[in-house]
């Protein structure tokens, strides 16, 4: 997996600069996105709280945590201010929930979909501007799979555990709610002993080879 210290490790000084690029674009647009999504279908379905608290916007200082900030910086995965939600206002909670969950992984693919678009479509260089360019919009990529895979986790918070409410008996879902404080530690220990990545590793080939199918049988 792709990171930040991985490339300065190596001495890709040019790669990483442009991967701190990619990830303050994503950062300062694919997360807003990402959150402004979740907002939005929420309120489709009947919750206006996000409205309320005037989160339906794409300005990106609404939307920042710092932490998670970081972390896509760094690492190239975390997270954004999360969207309030009430899922006593949805006509039906568990599904509704579900499905407010799932927009913002959603929204990620589709950004990387277009970002890969992008990627296919341009001259394949070895130097000069449309080298940079491919790098950028190829980390662009990469990052917002990332974002979608991490979040898609069954590990509360992220969004994956909010999926698992919509699928999972209420009974089963609560009792293993009752664990959250525990597997956010477990989280926090995949991710410094490098477990995690090869999970994400996993999850992201899977979701690249798939968003690659368009653009790789028009442009190859």
């Amino acid at each position: 997996m792709v990171t930040l210290l991985s490339l300065l490790r190596h001495g890709n000084y040019q790669q990483a600069i442009i991967f701190i690029l990619s990830g303050v674009f994503v950062v300062f647009v694919c997360s807003p996105i990402h959150e402004l999504s979740h907002g939005w279908v929420a309120y489709k379905l009947g919750d206006n709280t996000a409205k309320r608290e005037g989160r339906l916007t794409f300005n990106p200082i609404a939307h920042i945590d710092l932490i998670g900030m970081l972390m896509i910086l760094i690492l190239g995965f975390g997270y954004a201010k999360p969207v309030p939600v009430n899922m006593n206002n949805f006509k039906k909670p568990k599904s509704g929930m579900a499905l407010t969950a799932l927009a913002g992984p959603a929204s990620n693919i589709v950004l990387a979909f277009i970002s890969v678009f992008v990627y296919y479509a341009l001259p394949s260089s070895e130097s000069g501007l449309f080298f940079y360019l491919e790098t950028f919009f190829l980390y662009s990529t990469i990052i917002n799979l990332s974002l979608a895979a991490f979040n898609l986790l069954p590990i509360p918070p992220l969004d994956g555990s909010k999926i698992m409410a919509g699928i999972l008996p209420d009974r089963v879902y609560y009792k293993y709610m009752q664990y959250e404080r525990y597997a956010m530690i477990g989280l926090f220990v995949l991710i410094l002993t490098g477990v995690l990545d090869k999970v994400l590793n996993v999850i992201i080939a899977l979701l690249f080879r798939f968003i690659s199918i368009i653009p790789n049988l028009i442009f190859s």
